[in-house]
């Protein structure tokens, strides 16, 4: 049973590394196929999605969806940019983070990012990098901050230890925040400057096919004229699946070919000249409606190919480009879609009523958004969400009878309705989270979190408990760059406790190393979800997160691995 697991543990942070697969089908299928090979039991199985951790992080983001209609965080947008970059970085700052240890991280980066990429002060490349950073900072003050926090709680109330309180994060969380704002002011300067991306969609490839009744048919690149366009460049044809770069001014075009252009997509209308010439999957390049969309982390296309995602019927559209941080994609149809793909679309007119929209994408501009609560309204919500986070804290009401009186509240003055929670809800989420407290039961009892614990401390227990704290803190931190952050959590914290277990001390700043390193996700796009959404929109490279998200990471675990002992001590 030991090495069955050890190896499907290794091979599950494999397949988590590839982001092929949606990670919710691979926890959700190792937690059942432990179940199968008797290694669990079923009703340790199914508790573990009744935990009520769980089930606080599932009504809080569903209660969030009224949260983001108020008129609270476009008002706020309104004062956040300046004219002098400093001043505007430090209200960035202060704005987001605060947001974001009461709302969904992910909501409030989507919220601010528009107003980023429109501003007319400053580069959008200088501010979204410090937007997802601040938004990580802030989310590590509370314990509804993240989703981390309320996943390693969810642990802690399975492993029969008292639940962590709402604001037990808040002192190495708010020095965490105030540091790190004063690293990314000092260290601004290595953030780059993207001049392509200041109010405009920066270039892309756009893939054409070349139809049966083409005037273009037999004509080589210099008749056609396909050299001389201002705004596009003809960069490559494939023909039955061979490429031809560079193409040469002599090439003649064959029915079936697919051009590849790279530049200007606001420009794509100069396509319009050529007949016999259509975009692919089939859209007409005479009656174009193009938006700039983002795949969200709960869409249901990631880990699918665009061919086999049915763009068409779901969603009335097809997709025109896609970029994937800074790198274009040519060949489309047959790439995997992964979270925080950046794609412009061309709808039809049925495209923004279509129910499943804000689950899969968070769409920038020419499509009607989700209409906003009136300041009345606004009003309200956010004096209950207040009460509800007050009313826990004080003890009066437990946070998950707190968060289910005013679901019921939000229901009643039509602030959220049941379409809405039906298209939101966390399934994917919801299935990891409970799946992961499966496993880590079964990474227990067969001895693996025990043999993995007694690991850090012959690395580590040289220096101590100490030591074996800072073993555990940055087995997480490296988990969390190479996979999701829930998913390092999940995998990190049986290992922590066991540790903590066999030192026989005090096991919370274990568990808040677990908590704090989960969220440390700074040097790489890829852990975290607002690093994945600001890279599309910020046209980063891995190279640009690396250069500043490597100082912010070494702040950040200096200031954890600092006061974590010193506040709740071992």
């Amino acid at each position: 049973m030991k090495i069955f697991v050890a190896l499907s543990i290794i091979a599950l942070i494999a397949l988590l590394i590839q982001n092929k697969y949606k990670p919710s089908i691979l926890f959700g299928g190792l937690a059942t196929i432990y179940y199968l090979l008797g290694f669990i039991e079923l009703q340790a199985w199914t508790s573990s999605y009744a935990n009520s951790s769980l089930l606080v992080l599932v009504l809080l983001l569903l209660v969030s969806i009224s949260l983001e209609k108020t008129v609270v965080v476009e008002y706020f947008s309104k004062i956040l940019i300046k004219k002098d970059y400093k001043t505007s970085l430090l209200r960035l700052g202060v704005i987001s983070s605060i947001f974001s240890a009461f709302l969904n991280n992910t909501a409030v980066v989507a919220s601010l990012m528009s107003v980023i990429k429109n501003n007319k002060h400053h580069l959008p490349s200088r501010l979204l990098i410090p937007l997802s950073y601040f938004a990580i900072f802030g989310g590590t003050m509370t314990l509804v901050g993240t989703s981390t926090n309320l996943i390693v709680n969810s642990f802690v109330i399975e492993n029969g230890l008292p639940s962590l309180e709402m604001f037990d994060f808040f002192y190495v969380g708010v020095i965490i925040t105030i540091v790190g704002t004063i690293a990314l002011y000092i260290f601004s300067f290595l953030l780059p400057s993207y001049e392509n991306i200041n109010n405009k969609i920066e270039e892309h490839l756009i893939q054409t096919e070349v139809l049966k009744n083409s005037t273009l048919i037999g004509k080589s690149i210099k008749e056609n004229k396909l050299r001389n366009l201002e705004y596009l460049f003809l960069l490559e044809i494939i023909r039955e699946n061979r490429s031809i770069s560079p193409v040469s001014p002599d090439e003649k075009i064959v029915s079936g070919d697919k051009l590849i252009f790279s530049g200007d997509i606001k420009h794509l209308e100069i396509l319009k000249q050529f007949n016999g010439l259509r975009l692919g999957d089939g859209v007409d390049i005479k009656n174009l409606t193009l938006i700039d969309t983002i795949i969200t982390p709960q869409s249901s296309l990631i880990g699918k190919k665009v061919k086999e995602a049915n763009f068409r019927s779901k969603f009335d559209s097809a997709i025109v480009s896609l970029r994937r941080g800074s790198l274009n994609i040519a060949k489309i149809g047959d790439e995997i879609l992964q979270a925080g793909d950046r794609l412009v679309l061309s709808v039809g007119k049925e495209f923004e009523n279509r129910e499943n929209i804000n689950k899969n994408f968070y769409v920038f501009n020419n499509i009607k958004q989700n209409q906003k609560l009136s300041s009345e309204k606004s009003f309200v919500v956010l004096i209950g969400f207040i009460a509800t986070i007050l009313l826990s804290a004080m003890g009066i009401f437990k946070l998950l009878n707190a968060l289910i009186i005013f679901m019921i509240f939000l229901l009643a003055i039509k602030a959220i309705n049941f379409q809405e929670i039906q298209r939101r809800f966390p399934y994917g989420l919801f299935v990891i989270i409970g799946s992961s407290l499966a496993i880590s039961k079964v990474l227990i009892s067969s001895g693996i979190a025990d043999s993995l614990a007694q690991l850090i401390t012959d690395s580590f227990g040289s220096y101590g408990v100490y030591g074996s704290f800072i073993g555990v803190y940055l087995l997480t931190l490296v988990l969390t760059e190479l996979i999701t952050n829930n998913a390092a959590a999940a995998l990190s914290f049986p290992i922590a406790y066991a540790t903590a277990l066999s030192l026989g001390v005090n096991p919370l700043p274990f568990i808040f190393a677990v908590a704090y390193g989960a969220s440390a996700s700074f040097i790489l796009p890829y852990g975290y979800q607002t690093n994945l959404m600001v890279s599309s929109v910020g046209n980063y490279s891995a190279k640009d997160f690396v250069k500043i998200g490597s100082i912010v990471t070494i702040v950040y675990s200096a200031v954890v691995i600092i006061a974590i002992p010193i506040i709740f001590g071992f």
